[in-house]
């Protein structure tokens, strides 16, 4: 196999439509992420995007700068197949969204280093996944056209953001739900709940026909979260609490969750397949998420939706949300994405030099 020559990172901002909020404080208004792009001795190049989420993983762009600088004498000059270089990325604690977007770029120029695409690793389950679309914390009218940008663009499900007022939450939800009544919804709480009211409040969302609550409870409250999940009110899906296959296999161990919610921008190709057996392996249904990405991470993020096991309807949908891209992503019909169509679509490295924000823009 050839050897790892080049790894460059290229900045990138895509202005959003809106602002989207999460949790206790998170916003995020446009897409200012880096493009990764490793090339081999034999001229293969594979492309990942990474997110910085300051917020969530404490990952910032200039930070990410900076380990690539620690990573890259610890990779080039090596076999890219090599188990060393895959030990080197687990090797290095935390950045969960920059050693996932590596390998995901490492998987990818190896695919092409051996004549084929990602793609081509994917042998569909099914012809099509059902898509989800994250709706943040907004009110009034700004809630409203989001919701209808996204039931126009062919979505049928919403990842609802809630945790800031719950009150107000519910009076959202209810509100959602009656002006889209062929929409289903599910709540994210981004860890906000406390254990005293998490009872009251997944059933008061159960209640309103919720299909499941991402992380209602704070990762630390281990106990609380089983006795949630043991109480039966809604699904749980683990999202944060199962960052890493570690962190997957305590949770199994402990049964805190219904389904496992997916993301390859954090766990990049080879460790989201393994997390995805994982749960197949224990009776838990899959969902695969896209962590706010553009329609390119979106891309490569779906092409793992279509594995065995991936049932739920998965957030690959908000792209839709960016002003711009440099993939042409294939449309949605009536709430489903197809692998016919996905698996033509391919990087546009003329679209991305629009986007780039550094001056010596692609090799």
């Amino acid at each position: 196999m050839p050897k790892i020559r080049r790894i460059q990172a290229y900045p990138f901002r895509i202005p959003l439509r809106g602002a989207l909020r999460w949790g206790k404080s998170s916003e995020l208004g446009a897409l200012e992420h880096l493009l990764l792009e490793v090339e081999l001795s034999d001229g293969s190049l594979g492309r990942a995007e990474f997110p910085p989420r300051p917020t969530i993983y404490g990952e910032t762009l200039k930070g990410a700068q900076a380990a690539l600088e620690y990573l890259r004498p610890l990779l080039l000059g090596r076999e890219v197949d090599e188990p060393a270089v895959l030990q080197t990325l687990e090797a290095f604690p935390a950045n969960w969204a920059l050693r996932g977007s590596l390998e995901m770029a490492l998987s990818e120029a190896r695919a092409r280093a051996q004549g084929h695409e990602l793609s081509d690793e994917i042998t569909p389950a099914r012809d099509r996944v059902r898509v989800a679309y994250i709706l943040g914390i907004a009110e009034g009218e700004e809630l409203w056209r989001d919701a209808e940008w996204a039931y126009q663009r062919g979505i049928r499900v919403l990842k609802v953001k809630v945790g800031r007022n719950l009150e107000k939450d519910l009076q959202r939800i209810q509100a959602l739900r009656q002006a889209f009544p062929e929409m289903e919804l599910y709540a994210d709480a981004n860890q906000t709940l406390t254990p005293e009211e998490a009872i009251r409040y997944l059933e008061a969302w159960a209640s309103m026909g919720l299909r499941y609550v991402e992380e209602p409870l704070p990762i630390e409250e281990v106990t609380a979260r089983q006795t949630l999940r043991q109480a039966q009110i809604l699904p749980i899906i683990a999202d944060d609490s199962a960052l890493t296959l570690r962190d997957l296999r305590r949770e199994l161990l402990l049964e805190t969750f219904d389904v496992l919610n997916v993301k390859p921008a954090r766990s990049g190709w080879t460790w989201s397949r393994v997390m995805q057996a994982m749960a197949r392996e224990q009776g838990k249904r899959i969902m695969v998420g896209s962590q706010a990405l553009s329609s390119f991470g979106a891309w490569q993020t779906a092409l793992l939706a279509f594995e065995p096991g991936v049932e739920e309807p998965c957030e690959l949908a908000f792209h839709i949300k960016a002003e711009g891209g440099f993939l042409e992503f294939p449309p949605f019909r009536e709430g489903w994405l197809y692998w016919a169509e996905l698996s033509r679509a391919r990087f546009d490295p003329q679209a991305f030099r629009e986007f780039c924000t550094s001056q010596d823009g692609l090799a």
